[in-house]
């Protein structure tokens, strides 16, 4: 498929798919996943990621003319309001059928993800009605997770190891935010994680970003070594790119973004497949090849953006992600380090991944 081929096919085949069978209209939720015979979901519980990813997904799609994609906007943001805010502030993590929360946890992670859900439910809400929402949910968040060695609690109460990816969906909300609300602090708070990942998350001597820290924001490592992902390699390039746009410069963050796909290049290919592998210690082992879907979507991203991208190597991204899609609007979701798709159901969440990579390739491509 050519860029072009992959629009086509979300807004015409996954997109519609999902609107007509991913949704709990009856008990006014998401479905979680979806069977490829039949489209039946069997999972007997919701998660708060979930909700606010398909507000996303349907809010791109309500943009791109979907029709009927602005109720279940309504819908994701009705349960935010009935059923996962909770009293003393913040949302619920995880939920039965009957939307009850099952686990009051606050999850740093999935509050990035309501503020992003927030912002892009702006194409189907004024502004004004969202804005207030959204400053709140970033006080409380600035109230409630700050850590003292510098980040963000990973949830309320605490737990270990600390993880990049929370900060990384941060970011990628506030400048959502920014882009939505215009309110300098959106920018500002951006601005500050994109320092932290620069100076702190980002290792200095491999150009890798390790995945987990312990409490004072050191990576965490085994015999020396940590843990990488190249596909969050790629969604930061992305981020990075993003930032740069919005008119704040930082002067590392080309060397930056360099760097992370240097790496990429060098260590996160499968020899066979062509596929991104899900991960690779810091110095280039790969200890196993399996792959995901989502880290083809955000390599398709980075190829388009990064500095030294040609027609061949966007094409190439475009043609690893193809082979994982389904005509019908599903997808394969992980596959064996031979290069064996494993039969699953398609995950809701791989849509968010699948919506945002396609939709920037259409943009930039």
């Amino acid at each position: 498929m050519t860029i072009e081929s992959l629009h086509s096919w979300l807004l015409h085949r996954a997109l519609p798919l999902w609107l007509a069978h991913g949704i709990d209209r009856p008990g006014g939720g998401f479905h979680e996943a979806l069977a490829p015979d039949g489209y039946a979901c069997d999972a007997p519980f919701r998660r708060l990621r979930v909700v606010t990813r398909q507000i996303y997904v349907f809010s791109q799609a309500h943009r791109a003319g979907l029709a009927g994609a602005d109720a279940a906007v309504a819908l994701g943001l009705h349960f935010l309001d009935r059923h996962a805010a909770l009293p003393e502030g913040g949302y619920a993590w995880r939920f039965n059928l009957r939307n009850e929360p099952t686990d009051t946890t606050r999850d740093l992670y999935d509050h990035a993800f309501v503020l992003l859900a927030l912002s892009a439910a702006t194409a189907v809400l004024p502004a004004a009605a969202l804005r207030p929402r959204a400053l709140n949910l970033l006080a409380f968040i600035d109230s409630a997770f700050p850590h003292p060695a510098g980040g963000y609690l990973e949830s309320l109460p605490p737990a270990l190891p600390r993880r990049q990816n929370p900060h990384m969906h941060l970011l990628e909300a506030l400048l959502g935010a920014h882009e939505a609300f215009g309110d300098p602090v959106f920018l500002a708070r951006a601005d500050t994680l994109r320092t932290l990942f620069l100076r702190r998350l980002l290792d200095p001597d491999t150009g890798a970003l390790p995945e987990f820290f312990n409490d004072k924001l050191q990576p965490d490592r085994q015999d020396t070594l940590f843990l990488t992902e190249p596909g969050h390699h790629c969604e930061w390039l992305w981020l990075l790119h993003r930032h740069a746009a919005l008119g704040t410069q930082d002067p590392a963050a080309p060397t930056a973004m360099a760097r992370l796909m240097a790496f990429v290049d060098r260590h996160a290919i499968h020899p066979r497949t062509g596929d991104l592998i899900d991960s690779v210690a810091s110095d280039g082992t790969q200890a196993a090849r399996t792959a995901r879907l989502w880290p083809q979507t955000e390599r398709l991203k980075a190829e388009l953006l990064r500095a030294d991208t040609t027609p061949a190597r966007q094409a190439n991204a475009a043609n690893r992600l193809t082979v994982w899609l389904h005509p019908d609007g599903l997808w394969w979701e992980r596959r064996e380090a031979d290069g064996a798709f494993l039969p699953s159901d398609a995950p809701a969440s791989s849509l968010y991944h699948l919506t945002c990579a396609i939709l920037t390739a259409a943009l930039h491509g």
